[in-house]
């Protein structure tokens, strides 16, 4: 039977993290648990950097961004010898089950720790990007939709009265999610992805389409991975091959990651906490607690990779039908 479990955020930060580990501290405690939190992620194991936690040690955090115990990109993690000293980590304070919050690579680690020393491993999808594999939804992701969109909104108010175009760039490395739905609930008259090709003419050709049914305005959304460049580099390509040089570029970049996290990042982490500690409490391993289809269910870590992601190519058709 699991008597003591520990917690950490690995990657990226995401809204909703703390609400995360407030619902593992708190459903590890109802289930007679003791709980650790890990701080800065697979590095904190290695360096032994453990603290027990009760129920008031995540008290009031359930509506703050970012996360408590931090997170951190761990290259010693990577090797061998890395993760036999985060195993003694844990080990050594008769760990037997561990909560891992963020993306695949995180999954990546957290398998490899099970099969190379026993850590009995459970997920939580927390990325703003939406693109692991099996869930329908990740901690994080609608807050950095509901950010995105309420900054092209504003900016929708300065292209108009000034008659031009913004480039917005939304985070998305390798996914374009979060820009594909941003410019959809934004309005946007463009919306660029890596996940399709970018052909700069047919982009110019749109803006000028939209001139000539009146519009004096227009929002380009590009995923920051986008294959033809960056806001920036796709702003100069259009300047060079059009008439359309009163142009600003806009990069929302990290405000995406920070801030309070919306009702729905807080119920989903909470949901997906408490289903992350039920799984150990059953001897499951390996696995991430997923959200299908309204349902919270237990998927294997191999979907993170396997599986494809949430993206629907379509949904960039719908940005531009409603754009006409």
């Amino acid at each position: 039977m699991t008597k003591n479990i520990a917690v950490l955020t690995s990657g990226g930060d995401a809204p909703g993290m703390n609400a995360g580990i407030r619902a593992v501290v708190r459903s590890a405690i109802h289930s007679g648990m003791k709980v650790w939190g890990v701080e800065r992620g697979y590095q904190g194991l290695i360096d032994n950097r453990l603290v027990e936690m009760d129920g008031r040690s995540v008290s009031g955090i359930i509506n703050r961004g970012g996360t408590i115990l931090h997170s951190a990109r761990c290259e010693a993690f990577l090797v061998p010898a890395g993760r036999e000293r985060a195993a003694k980590t844990l080990l050594d304070r008769d760990i037997d089950g561990l909560v891992v919050i963020g993306g695949d690579g995180t999954y990546r680690g957290a398998a490899a720790l099970y099969e190379e020393h026993g850590i009995r491993c459970v997920g939580m999808p927390g990325t703003i990007d939406n693109d692991i594999g099996g869930t329908d939804f990740t901690i994080g992701y609608d807050t950095a939709l509901n950010t995105a969109v309420e900054a092209i909104d504003r900016l929708r108010d300065t292209a108009d009265s000034h008659d031009r175009i913004f480039f917005v760039e939304v985070m998305g490395r390798h996914s374009g999610y979060l820009a594909m739905m941003s410019g959809i609930a934004g309005g946007a008259e463009a919306v660029l992805v890596p996940e399709t090709p970018t052909d700069i003419g047919v982009l110019v050709d749109r803006l000028r389409a939209c001139r000539d049914r009146g519009k004096t305005s227009s929002i380009v959304v590009v995923a920051e991975g986008d294959e033809a460049g960056n806001a920036s580099e796709i702003a100069a390509k259009v300047s060079e091959q059009s008439e359309f040089t009163d142009q600003r570029v806009t990069v929302i970049g990290h405000l995406q990651r920070g801030g309070s996290p919306t009702a729905w990042d807080r119920i989903l982490a909470s949901r997906l906490g408490v289903a992350a500690v039920e799984a150990l409490v059953e001897g499951q391993s390996n696995v991430m607690a997923a959200l299908n289809g309204g349902e919270v269910i237990l998927r294997p870590f191999s979907d993170t990779w396997e599986v494809k992601s949430a993206f629907d190519p379509r949904c960039v058709r719908i940005a531009d039908v409603l754009a006409t």
